[in-house]
């Protein structure tokens, strides 16, 4: 496919490197920009690494982003409002508030720019994959202009209506996963208790109608007892407190807060959301 659009991509770390690997493997004309420039030495053959926010925007028409939380994006974004942005096309992957992204829009827009949100479903491995799921707000007509790249890096892309939309999709879906991976840990806890295996508990699941994919994911991870992250506990409470923020008031909330808030004081911070398992377990 003849990709004729000169695409940004501001964020290179553990979601944002692997996206803009596969943008580059399709022949897409690219220009990254990472903070720390040393994330940016792999792409120095075959695409455009930028030294500043300025150059990149410059010479792109449209701009992904993907940022670690609402300060990040905010920061990313107040520097970019401070330029000529007349024209571009700006897609934030990030996940943070919906009051952020809609005021991230408005600005843009006051500025002759366009603005979609555009959060992801998955981690680290479908991010290599190009197996992410899109959920996108925005005008149909900017949805469709971004659809090619999308399609890249994802296997599936939700429309859901007006900016903000995709953002919500994302909350949503992420305060499920929070209770999903509290109640595998719990179970796995309780299995030993029990006297029965982390390897045979987590088979039973995955092949129950009880597992998916989040828990074959997460299996090697519970087995080893080892916790590298894909999708740490420091982003995960981030999410379950954003969902808080917009309304969620159910009964795993409070406890969903404890857990990960919990578990990040307790030096998990940076490891993967399944170390509250021993975490947990600790608490026994």
């Amino acid at each position: 496919m003849d990709y004729k659009d000169k695409i940004g991509f501001i964020g290179l770390g553990n979601m944002g490197k692997p996206m803009a690997k596969n943008l580059e493997k399709a022949g897409v004309d690219l220009y990254v920009y990472n903070r720390t420039p040393e994330k940016m030495a792999d792409f120095a053959a075959n695409s455009t690494p930028c030294n500043d926010l300025v150059s990149l925007v410059d010479h792109s028409d449209i701009i992904f982003t993907m940022l670690s939380n609402d300060d990040a994006v905010h920061a990313v974004y107040e520097s970019i409002l401070s330029m000529d942005i007349s024209g571009k096309l700006f897609v934030d992957m990030s996940t943070v508030s919906q009051e952020a992204s809609k005021v991230i829009s408005t600005m843009c827009l006051e500025q002759g720019a366009k603005f979609v949100d555009a959060p992801v479903a998955g981690s680290t491995q479908p991010a290599k994959e190009g197996t992410l799921i899109f959920m996108v707000g925005a005008d149909q007509e900017d949805e469709q202009r971004i659809l090619p790249y999308l399609q890249i890096m994802g296997k599936d892309v939700k429309y859901l209506g007006p900016n903000g939309n995709g953002v919500a999709a994302k909350l949503c879906i992420n305060y499920y996963l929070s209770i999903l991976y509290q109640g595998m840990a719990e179970t796995v806890l309780f299995a030993e208790n029990m006297g029965i295996s982390r390897k045979d508990m987590m088979a039973i699941i995955n092949d129950s109608a009880s597992g998916s994919g989040a828990s074959r994911v997460k299996t090697p991870l519970i087995i080893d007892d080892e916790y590298p992250a894909a999708f740490s506990v420091d982003l995960m409470l981030k999410d379950v407190k954003l969902a808080l923020d917009a309304g969620a008031n159910f009964p795993f909330s409070e406890i969903l807060v404890d857990t990960y808030q919990g578990a990040k004081n307790a030096g998990f911070a940076k490891d993967d959301v399944m170390s509250i398992i021993p975490f947990l377990k600790d608490k026994q």
